[in-house]
């Protein structure tokens, strides 16, 4: 048994010795096979693929943003444009961890920056690229002038040069201009297609946003060669960035600062100053304001509440909301009357202490009445029972149609209309359908409603900018304008932009000469009292309850010349009890004067040339 045995032993390592080259020879054709069917899979498959990354790994595109166009004034004063700032950034690719720490220290020394501050613009999780990363925005001239002194000794380390948007005056204009943010990642995905880039700023509200596609013009950039250690060995191309276009606006600087500072008071409202003619918005202002520029340098989230979610709303543009117009609103309802053959112009009515419709008696404001009047004294003393007769008497239709002939309940065509409300005006139909809130037939009309509306109360909201254009239709000659704040080589004056309104020659005169009795010797004298000589004006007093339970508005609007129509101002001050004559005269008192000393320097400047 042994003999076998050891035949056996010996037979097996001999077939053991036989079969390793076999195993060797076999492991290696196994691996040239794999390597064989990657290469193929790397090289004839996907190779067009790998050369686009290797390609890219080569070369960099450096991108050069475009410089974004300003804003002008209708006299070409800067209202908006681009100022120099300075950034630090580093690039992490240079740096290990112990060399980031002695850098970082460094930094900290010689800007007075907490290395902590530092830490966290490091670790921020959108700074994730190897090439770039910004630690500190809007360096100051002094801390840029140390960090040159020492740049050699802050390997890793550079001071970028970019254009961030400026605003000049701050908070004129707010509402209208607009801002700038970062585009979100939202927007990016919808815009990258355009041009855009994670890093670019677009328009986010007024004509910063309107005119966004105009004002951003087109990024250019460098190609370069770059090697294996990131070091650039030439430039391949070089695009100049395309700048966005300048937009100058119809808004006169002066007009817009007096319109601000007539407001600045007020703890809200609004101002506009429009061209009847042509529908050019000279001045709109809203009151509470901001500063632009708020959003043109870093700020913490306790100050992005402060004003996001201020209670005041001062984000919130008062001249584009609406709310309840009071007797401002009496020339709507005397159309309706006039225009419906019920009350015609020469209609007088009795006007007592209080007229009850339905379960409420509406009182007389003067808790006497003023007996029988017509329609111009009916305006110059400002009375409801006058104008709840009319307007009961004609019926909300007829209300609606007049209401809809001068722009109301509907969007004015301004450019801006993104930020703009419709407002509203109360109809039988609205009201059977749930007044917008509730169920079909819980809330029906009733003629209390109809009385609200024929003074402009509870279910009729218009918006400062609404009125001025209605009221241009009486400063025109019977037109109606489409407000504009840019020019942009259009016709203003043609049948597109300027509307014939149907009504009446007659109406539109008892009209005119009813406001133009209200400044002479109504509830709007004021306007004469205390002040250089003005043009001729007209215009309406109002004083309207908030239909949201807050204090009276206070309202005035206003054209002149009376005969000529050059301008019309409508003041407005929310939530300001004490009357229209009271609180919003003097202000619309203060941009006729501002408006008409500018007239009469324009006028002297042109003889003398």
């Amino acid at each position: 048994m042994k003999k076998k045995e050891k035949l056996y032993l010996s037979s097996k390592k001999h077939v053991g010795a036989f079969n390793q080259p076999l195993i060797f020879f076999l492991f290696i054709c196994l691996i040239f096979s794999v390597t064989s069917v990657r290469l193929f899979w790397i090289q004839i498959l996907n190779g067009s693929y790998y050369k686009k990354i290797s390609e890219e790994n080569r070369i960099k595109l450096i991108a050069n943003p475009p410089i974004r166009g300003r804003l002008l004034d209708r006299n070409g004063v800067v209202l908006a444009d681009n100022k120099l700032f300075y950034s630090l950034s580093i690039q992490p690719r240079l740096l290990n961890n112990i060399e980031w720490i002695d850098l970082r220290q460094s930094l900290s020394d010689l800007l007075n920056v907490s290395t902590d501050e530092l830490d966290t613009a490091f670790n921020r999780s959108n700074s994730n690229t190897p090439y770039k990363k910004v630690l500190l925005t809007d360096l100051s001239e002094e801390q840029v002038i140390r960090f040159k002194e020492q740049e050699n000794n802050l390997y890793g380390a550079q001071i970028d040069i970019g254009l961030v948007r400026h605003y000049p005056y701050k908070s004129l204009a707010a509402h209208t201009l607009g801002y700038t943010q970062l585009i979100t990642q939202n927007e990016f995905s919808k815009l990258s297609e355009r041009g855009y880039k994670l890093s670019d700023r677009i328009g986010r509200k007024g004509i910063e946003a309107a005119f966004e596609s105009q004002l951003r013009g087109q990024w250019g950039g460098e190609m370069l060669e770059i090697d294996s250690m990131g070091t650039v060995q030439r430039s391949l191309g070089l695009k100049l960035p395309k700048a966005g276009k300048d937009i100058k606006l119809t808004l006169d600087l002066e007009l817009q600062r007096t319109a601000e500072k007539v407001l600045s008071d007020k703890i809200g409202g609004a101002i506009v100053a429009i061209d009847p003619r042509t529908g050019a918005i000279r001045a709109i202002a809203s009151q509470p304001t901001f500063d632009l520029n708020f959003f043109s340098q870093p700020f913490t989230k306790k100050q992005y509440d402060n004003l996001f979610l201020s209670s005041n709303l001062p984000l919130l543009s008062r001249a584009f909301n609406a709310y309840d117009p009071g007797s401002t609103w009496k020339p709507v309802t005397a159309i309706a009357g006039m225009e419906s053959g019920k009350f015609p112009a020469t209609k007088k009515l009795n006007t007592v202490p209080c007229i009850t419709y339905g379960s409420h008696c509406f009182p007389e404001y003067n808790k006497r009445g003023f007996g029988w009047i017509g329609y111009e004294d009916a305006f110059r003393v400002s009375s409801n029972t006058f104008f709840y007769q009319v307007g009961v008497g004609s019926g909300s239709n007829a209300l609606y149609d007049a209401a809809i002939k001068l722009g109301f309940d509907n969007y004015t065509g301004i450019e801006t209309s993104l930020d703009e409300n419709k407002g509203l005006v109360g109809t039988k139909k609205w009201a059977d359908e749930g007044r917008g809130l509730g169920k079909p037939g819980e809330t029906p009309w009733i003629v209390e409603d109809m009385a609200s509306a024929s003074i402009g109360q509870s279910v009729v909201l218009v918006t400062p900018l609404q009125l001025a254009r209605a009221y241009a239709v009486f400063a025109n000659g019977g037109y109606l304008i489409t407000p504009h704040l840019v020019d942009a080589n259009k016709n203003w004056r043609s049948e597109k932009y300027l509307q014939k309104v149907d009504i009446n020659d007659t109406t539109l005169d008892t009209i005119r000469r009813g406001l133009r009795k209200v400044v002479t010797s109504g509830t709007g004298v004021g306007i004469n009292l205390d002040t250089s000589i003005l043009p001729p004006v007209a215009g309406k007093t109002g004083t309207a309850e908030d239909s949201s339970g807050g204090r009276d508005h206070a309202w005035f609007a206003c054209f002149a010349p009376y005969d000529l129509g050059e301008i019309v101002i409508v003041a407005f001050a929310q939530n300001t009890p004490g009357g229209g004559s009271v609180h919003a005269l003097p202000m619309a008192k203060k941009m006729l004067q501002t408006w008409y000393e500018q007239k009469s320097d324009n006028e002297l400047t042109s003889s003398k040339d």
